[in-house]
């Protein structure tokens, strides 16, 4: 039986790219920057990690597919048009996990669960059908991949989307209301970096895997808001 190579935890940056957006890409960018700069700052959690970056509007754009950041000179930039699509990003997600996982695993490496991190800045443009996508995204007895899930909702995102899109309710995550949402989107990364980090240190040090994540200043958990 040939050895295995080790473990990777699979993250994917879900971002609203929606018109809406439009006022704070330069926001969204500099949070990929400081991500990607953190990140190589911490080569031995790097090293256990692949990320993607997709960004969701009408439809879906992949920007980064299963990259070692630690070979990326820079991460991709991120643009804001159209609607908010929730339908199409879990879809894309539905399809894009169970194959990233296959690759690794037939690269010689186990995989954890893939840790999904989702941004919004507003309501679904797409209807109720995002609802049912999602859940055949999460269940694992449809999905074996299934993703943890942690949502961040912003601006006009609404506590109740938010809790359901999370796959936990401690993964559920609101911007306190009156906070700039270039300053919210800044949180967002911070804490993004730092659950990646200390998830991706546990592994390099042969501890117990468990995925980190903490509520970010000027954020509350979303049913709070209930």
């Amino acid at each position: 039986m040939a050895e295995t190579l080790g473990q990777l935890l699979p993250v994917y940056v879900l971002a609203d790219e929606s018109g809406s957006m439009s006022s704070y890409v330069g926001d969204l960018n500099e949070g990929m920057k400081s991500l990607h700069v953190a990140l190589l700052g911490e080569p031995m959690a790097a090293a256990k990690v692949r990320f993607s970056v997709l960004g969701f509007s009408n439809s879906v754009v992949e920007h980064l597919v299963l990259a070692d950041l630690r070979s990326e000179n820079e991460l991709p930039r991120l643009s804001a048009s159209g609607g908010t699509n929730y339908d199409a990003a879990f879809a894309a997600l539905l399809e894009r996990i169970p194959q990233d996982v296959q690759t690794l695993k037939s690269q010689g490496y186990k995989v954890l669960r893939p840790a999904v991190f989702f941004l919004s800045d507003g309501q679904p443009t797409c209807g109720e059908e995002w609802r049912q996508t999602h859940s055949r995204l999460t269940d694992r007895k449809v999905t074996g991949a299934a993703p943890n899930v942690i949502a961040f909702g912003i601006g006009g995102a609404r506590a109740e989307t938010i809790l359901a899109v999370a796959t936990e309710q401690k993964f559920a995550f609101i911007s306190i209301p009156g906070a700039q949402l270039g300053d919210a989107i800044a949180k967002f990364f911070t804490a993004l970096t730092k659950s990646v980090v200390e998830s991706a240190n546990a592994l390099a040090a042969g501890q117990q895997a468990e995925l980190a994540v903490e509520k970010p200043e000027g954020f509350r958990l979303a049913i709070d808001e209930v």
